[in-house]
């Protein structure tokens, strides 16, 4: 992730195939001004895990590329320190849509957010 928006939020790959993607964040570094965990870095980690895994998946029907054309996001509870893991998981891989739910938990395990991409699969 050399160079791109994930790097720059400290995201950490864990796991990546077509059927899981795992990913951690930090909370330092990605709050708002209250001290709370962004929205929007939940969302840009469901993003990036949601995106890898539809490539992955689109390297598999024969497509180049995916993209995100849809994502909605549920903040549970809000996380003030330590880091949060995403894990992102298929809810539909078809030729041309992928679609994942991405569910992200704090360090107790307790569900911070629930967020769905879909991509688009996109051939060069």
């Amino acid at each position: 992730m050399a160079g791109t928006l994930g790097e720059r939020m400290g995201i950490q790959l864990l796991e990546a195939s077509p059927q899981r993607i795992v990913a951690t964040m930090p909370v330092d570094g990605n709050t708002q001004p209250f001290g709370l965990l962004h929205g929007g870095a939940s969302c840009v980690l469901a993003e990036t895990l949601g995106s890898i895994g539809a490539t992955l998946h689109a390297h598999e029907v024969g497509q180049a590329y995916a993209v995100g054309v849809d994502i909605n996001a549920t903040h549970h509870k809000a996380a003030r320190d330590g880091t949060v893991t995403g894990v992102a998981t298929p809810l539909r891989l078809g030729r041309n849509v992928a679609t994942y739910e991405i569910v992200i938990s704090d360090e107790s395990g307790d569900r911070v957010c629930t967020a769905r991409l879909t991509c688009m699969l996109r051939d060069r």
